[in-house]
């Protein structure tokens, strides 16, 4: 059975916005990733080599994986070889040909198909960023593990990884690291009800 693990890294201000990190969406306050370099962002870079080589698939929803495959598919490397050759599922009700190689979407319900997949693989399942997508699984309990990296600034305004939910989710610390001189990766895993 799969482990659907919220990460990638998924990159997180201070105060929780996890929208435009990178400043490509337009988002009047995105772009606050780029403000970190150096040591930050080569320690950066080795957490998301780590993530992607654990994870058995990339689960996205369709402008996460528009925005990642034209970003990923024309470079090489280590982290682009891997993110481009491990299979991809894409949530969308419009997208009809994936251009992105060893891509499937997921065009039903979507708690019925995530469940479905997770059932039929093994290993981590990671939704990277796609913060819709994460909501949607997060109400319908099919998440079992949250890695964000906080980033330490605040930037006042945008999306949050989690929005308002009909009941509290508990979750379970499971680490803390450095990431660099000044980035923190959080892991938490979500309690289940015995």
């Amino acid at each position: 059975m799969g482990k659907i693990v919220l990460s990638g890294p998924q990159n997180v201000s201070l105060d929780g916005v996890v929208q435009d990190p990178d400043g490509a969406e337009g988002f009047e306050r995105g772009g606050w990733f780029g403000q970190f370099g150096g040591e930050d962002l080569q320690a950066w870079n080795k957490v998301a080599l780590q993530e992607a080589l654990r994870a058995e698939a990339w689960l996205l929803g369709r402008r996460s994986y528009e925005f990642f495959g034209a970003r990923w598919r024309p470079r090489s490397g280590e982290l682009a070889d891997r993110l481009n050759s491990m299979p991809k599922y894409v949530v969308s009700s419009t997208l009809e040909e994936p251009d992105w190689n060893n891509t499937t979407v997921l065009s039903g319900d979507v708690v019925s198909e995530v469940s479905k997949l997770q059932r039929e693989l093994d290993g981590e399942i990671v939704v990277p960023a796609s913060y819709r997508l994460a909501r949607t699984l997060v109400d319908h309990d099919l998440v079992d593990e949250v890695r964000v990296v906080v980033f330490p600034v605040v930037v006042g305004a945008g999306e949050r990884l989690f929005g308002e939910a009909e009941h509290t989710k508990p979750m379970r610390f499971a680490g803390a690291k450095t990431v660099g001189d000044g980035l923190v990766l959080l892991t938490y895993e979500f309690v289940r009800d015995a």
